[in-house]
């Protein structure tokens, strides 16, 4: 099985553990203690699009549930497509309340995936920042129900810091279900919720 098949999901894998992502605050916990890391509030979900009526419902029954708290301060999920195609929904919450993120996030992968449209599913991420505003995202990979954290370097032309991204994941090793195939670490460049959130939410 090639890259590509993974990615698009062209095999036949066991049925994802969303549950995993319920993990999440209490890695960023150690992930604070342990290499100062903090999340930033944001999060996304990347799938890839498909045409069809049934696909526009689900994303609108999405757009209609994260977006029930904007009345009250929250903040509406926005959708946006990268260069490769491919359609990322961006959540936000208070930095301090990862809990929120991570359901909006489980809420987004769950009605696709129980709407059929689990191949299309690629990928989340939560964005945190360290002390100097470099930024890191925990990706978790649909396919496999395991991650991986990304560093990419600020300012470099698309170059990550491999070095930080072991360290995290010798951190965190013991709170999350880390991907052990390290060709399996996509970069996620420009990923929406990688950057630091301008309002400190």
């Amino acid at each position: 099985m090639g890259l590509l098949d993974t990615i698009l999901g062209r095999s036949k894998p066991v049925r994802p553990d969303l549950d995993q992502l319920f993990a999440l605050p209490s890695a960023a916990i150690t992930l604070q203690a342990g290499a100062g890391f903090t999340p930033t509030g944001l999060g996304s979900v990347c799938f890839a699009g498909v045409e069809g009526g049934s696909f526009a419902r689900i994303r609108e029954d999405v757009r209609e549930l994260l977006d029930a708290d904007t009345a009250r301060g929250g903040h509406p999920v926005e959708f946006s497509q990268d260069a490769y195609g491919y359609t990322w929904l961006l959540a936000r919450q208070p930095a301090d309340d990862l809990a929120a993120l991570v359901n909006d996030l489980h809420t987004v992968n769950t009605l696709l995936q129980d709407g059929g449209f689990g191949p299309q599913l690629l990928c989340s991420l939560v964005g945190f920042k360290d002390p100097e505003d470099r930024p890191l995202a925990l990706v978790y990979l649909y396919k496999r129900g395991t991650f991986y954290p990304f560093a990419p370097l600020p300012g470099a032309a698309e170059k990550r810091d491999s070095q930080r991204e072991l360290q995290v994941k010798a951190v965190i090793g013991d709170d999350l279900r880390m991907e052990a195939d390290l060709s399996r670490w996509f970069p996620v460049w420009g990923a929406p919720g990688l950057a630091v959130s301008p309002s400190g939410e």
